[in-house]
């Protein structure tokens, strides 16, 4: 038995060497840099023709790690080892091989014979995606689904720099037109995604979005399984899944992070889908990041593709921007067409520059561009915006004679102008001239656009009469017609009407649904009428109906509104019962409630359960709670609740920290606001201005006025700039204290990160309510140097501060210096001084300001 025992301990040390030995060249990998590919032989011998190894899969499950040394066992003649380090913007993990070099590692094997292109299986194995330099790809063409534009020229891709305002008043970008090819096909191609429902609803895309929305706590398991899921995804079902995200920011991470996996490449529609949904957002930075993904993948960049950038540059009110992506297209090499310019067209109107957009429409036509529908219709819209409708009009009216005829847009466009003024003959008018002139007849969807569109605009009365219209021409309105109609009358409170329709609705079959009942409940709550309101509840339930969150949240908060929170607050603790789950506005609702009524420890609960549910209340909200403590003096409770909301997640700003440092100081516990100051930075919330000016004005209000000049000069280092408070504050507090040459030396070193063209008038204005009139003489030379309209106000009061202490004067003096330098003094002022030197025997001098004012037009001889 112990001979058996030795040889199974000699077996094992041999197979444990020839582990070792397969395994030695790993240990080489602590020299590699994670992203690079190597190549390595081992001269052994297998049976195999082909074999590879992906040990990404390994990560997954498919491979455990005795199964890679059983593989590494056996014999191989050649062995073509890739390594590649995972990338996550999720999570980051060390790539180590010296511990676990399988593990740790991941790496693809191929058996091939020879290395060079010539090879049979070396071309089988291209033609899978890979090459010795690229990643392997899930498309069938040998680009990974790319089509490679190397005539493409992206260098001048970031000139674009982000430049503030909209300032676009040159036509320099209109020069990109005259590149247009006049004899190439004019189309207006549109490349979107359009995804069927059940793309996305499918298993594979719910389940990646029910892990993208376990972020907050993400794992290494997690983003296994997201990383598994990813490469069974076909290139529709990621842009299902970019599309279901809520967030337009989170789908951007989420396709950084699909990017960066290996195994994976993004197909061409993908990248559209995103610039189209980033389109819709003002995260222009994403979309030309993902323009210049595009450009470096070798991926064809449509004119769609600016047009989406465009689009984002214009929604951030970046006019200038937008405009320059046309150049960018011309550098890179893409024609123009007519959806690109269309969009120009797009861009300039909703930056409110119809006269450029116009300019625009006629360049266009100049180099051979045919405008069509779309960009009429775009300058309509333009019209309207700037209240010329009767332009709208005419252009209208033109259209035909320019070969292109006017759809029911362009006609909705003004009729929706006409709406908003309640203007229902013009839109009566309007629809005969739709049918006269271009053959357009009303349908349902114009009764519906009319409809919704005056009972957006509080205008019940007129929709209901297109309703009734519409019906009497058999157009069949649906519920949400009505239940606009139902929510206007509720929001002007006629609620009879709005219970009329309900009841119109039930005797024609047109079940009425939550949305409507919501929208009577709302409007029993607007009115005061709440018995009303939950008997309304009642009657949807015997309807059946059942009451929705939306439902309940408008009934909270009308009992909210009407001073009964407490009951509010008992219907939101049995919400189980009710069978309906509350959510950040039902919550939000009842906490304002609760504040408003000074129930403060009850809102501060309603917080709490807010947050245990999975709900964060904003900084706004905090900072109403924050606020409410620290009028009523609890600070203690103020300083908890903010601790709470720190530790539990909370998006706590540093307004929620100056407020509760302001509170400090109102009580003047100023050892606590430094404290919290310190906290500050601790909590990664750096102070602001406000933060600092705060605390300034508490240390100066308590004499410690050096303590405030070494927190104003820590703001000045801190790379903070003074704003006009701080200098009000400064000023108030250091002339209050008769620290002048202390002031004028801060003032100096503020002056010079932050000006301020008054700061020194306020200096003397402050000096003269103080009644320091020396000081402030004695800097009315600096005020005088500019000469304003400030300046004349400034030494208007210094001049009335001299005659109220009995010094005619000295303000005969300031009012003579005035008029060296063009400032004209106070004329009621100057007629009580010229009394005053009169009758203290100065009246030389009084001659002498009268004539000053006959020879400067503000006096006649004669009143003299």
């Amino acid at each position: 038995m112990e001979g058996m025992a030795q040889n199974g301990k000699n077996r094992k040390r041999a197979k444990r060497e020839r582990l070792t030995h397969r395994l030695g060249d790993f240990q080489k990998l602590d020299k590699l840099h994670c992203h690079s590919t190597h190549s390595y032989k081992v001269s052994q011998v297998i049976s195999a023709p082909f074999l590879f190894i992906n040990f990404a899969d390994m990560h997954s499950g498919y491979f455990s790690y005795h199964r890679i040394q059983r593989i590494l066992a056996r014999r191989c003649p050649f062995v073509y080892i890739r390594f590649n380090a995972y990338l996550s913007s999720f999570s980051e993990s060390n790539f180590n091989p010296g511990s676990h070099p399988v593990r740790d590692s991941n790496v693809s094997f191929v058996e091939r014979d020879h290395f060079d292109e010539g090879n049979v299986d070396f071309g089988k194995f291209r033609e899978m995606g890979v090459e010795d330099s690229r990643e392997l790809s899930l498309f069938g063409d040998n680009n990974g689904g790319y089509q490679r534009n190397r005539s493409l020229n992206f260098d001048g891709f970031d000139e674009i720099e982000e430049e503030e305002g909209d300032n676009c008043h040159a036509d320099d970008d209109f020069v990109v037109l005259n590149s247009y090819n006049v004899q190439c096909e004019q189309t207006e191609d549109v490349w979107r995604i359009e995804l069927e429902e059940d793309e996305l609803r499918h298993p594979l895309v719910r389940e990646i979005c029910r892990l993208i929305q376990c972020r907050s706590a993400w794992t290494a398991k997690l983003e296994r399984d997201m990383r598994h899921l990813l490469r069974s995804l076909k290139p529709r079902q990621v842009c299902a899944v970019l599309l279901s995200q809520d967030d337009e920011r989170v789908a951007l991470q989420f396709f950084y992070w699909a990017d960066r996996q290996w195994r994976y490449r993004h197909n061409p529609i993908v990248y559209y889908a995103m610039l189209e949904i980033l389109s819709k957002t003002k995260l222009c930075q994403g979309a030309k990041r993902v323009l210049r993904l595009m450009a470096r993948r070798g991926i064809e960049c449509r004119p769609e593709a600016f047009g989406y950038l465009m689009v984002s540059y214009s929604r951030a009110g970046n006019l200038r921007n937008a405009m320059k992506v046309l150049t960018l297209m011309q550098k890179a090499g893409v024609e123009l067409n007519l959806a690109i310019c269309n969009t120009a067209i797009h861009v300039l109107v909703r930056a409110n520059k119809l006269e450029k957009a116009l300019r625009f429409f006629e360049r266009m036509q100049i180099v051979g561009i045919i405008p069509n529908v779309v960009a009429y219709n775009c300058l309509i819209k333009g019209y309207c915006n700037v209240n010329q409708v009767e332009n709208a009009l005419q252009l209208i009216s033109d259209m035909p004679s320019k070969n292109c005829s006017p759809d029911k847009v362009s006609y909705y466009t003004i009729m929706s102008f006409f709406c908003k003024g309640k203007q229902v003959k013009e839109v009566r008018d309007l629809m005969e001239k739709m049918v006269k002139e271009s053959n357009l007849f009303p349908d349902m969807v114009t009764y519906d656009t009319l409809i919704h569109i005056l009972s957006k605009h509080g205008h019940a009365d007129e929709a209901l009469e297109f309703l009734q219209e519409a019906e009497a021409r058999g157009f069949q309105i649906d519920k949400v017609g009505h239940s606009a109609i139902v929510h206007a009358y509720c929001k002007q409170g006629k609620i009879d009407e709005a219970k009329g329709i309900v009841s119109e609705m039930l005797s024609k079959g047109c079940n009425p649904d939550v949305v409507t009942y919501t929208a009577v409940v709302d409007g029993f709550c607007r009115v005061g009428k709440l018995e009303q309101a939950k008997k309304m509840l009642q009657h949807m339930y015997k309807h059946g109906c059942k009451p929705n969150t939306v439902s309940y949240t408008a009934l909270l908060s009308g009992l909210c509104r009407n001073g009964s929170s407490l009951q509010a607050r008992e219907m939101l603790t049995g919400s189980e019962e009710e069978f309906w789950t509350p959510n950040a506005i039902t919550y939000s609702a009842v906490m304002n409630g609760l504040r408003k009524e000074g129930k403060l420890s009850e809102a501060c609960d309603v917080v709490k359960e807010m947050i245990s549910k999975g709900f964060f209340p904003n900084p706004v909200e905090i900072n109403l709670i924050i606020e409410s403590l620290c009028r009523e003096g609890k600070m203690n409770e103020a300083k908890r609740f903010l601790e709470e909301c720190l530790n539990k997640g909370c998006a706590v700003n540093v307004v929620n920290f100056t407020t509760l440092i302001h509170g400090y100081c109102q009580k003047d516990d100023l050892e606590a606001a430094l404290s919290l100051l310190d906290d500050m930075y601790l909590s990664n919330k750096h102070p602001d201005a406000v933060t600092y000016t705060a605390i300034i004005d508490a240390l100066g209000k308590n004499g410690r006025i050096e303590e405030a000049t070494d927190l104003t000069m820590k703001m000045l280092k801190k790379g903070l700039l003074p704003t006009p408070v701080t200098y009000r504050t400064v000023i108030h507090r250091y002339c209050q204290m008769g620290k002048v040459e202390d002031l004028l030396k801060l003032l100096e070193k503020m002056l010079l990160r932050q000006k301020c063209k008054t700061a020194y008038n306020q200096v003397i204005e402050k000096l003269c309510s103080f009644g320091n009139l020396q000081e402030a003489d004695k800097l009315l030379s600096r005020v005088l140097k500019t000469a304003s309209r400030n300046d004349a106000n400034t030494c208007n009061m210094l001049l009335e501060s001299y005659l109220s202490k009995g010094m005619p004067l000295s303000a005969y003096k300031v009012a003579c210096r005035m008029f060296n330098r063009n400032l004209i003094p106070n004329l009621k002022l100057s007629d009580k001084l010229s009394k005053r030197l009169m009758s203290e025997g100065k009246s030389a001098e009084a001659d002498n300001l009268m004539l000053r004012f006959v020879e400067r037009g503000h006096l006649s001889p004669q009143c003299e």
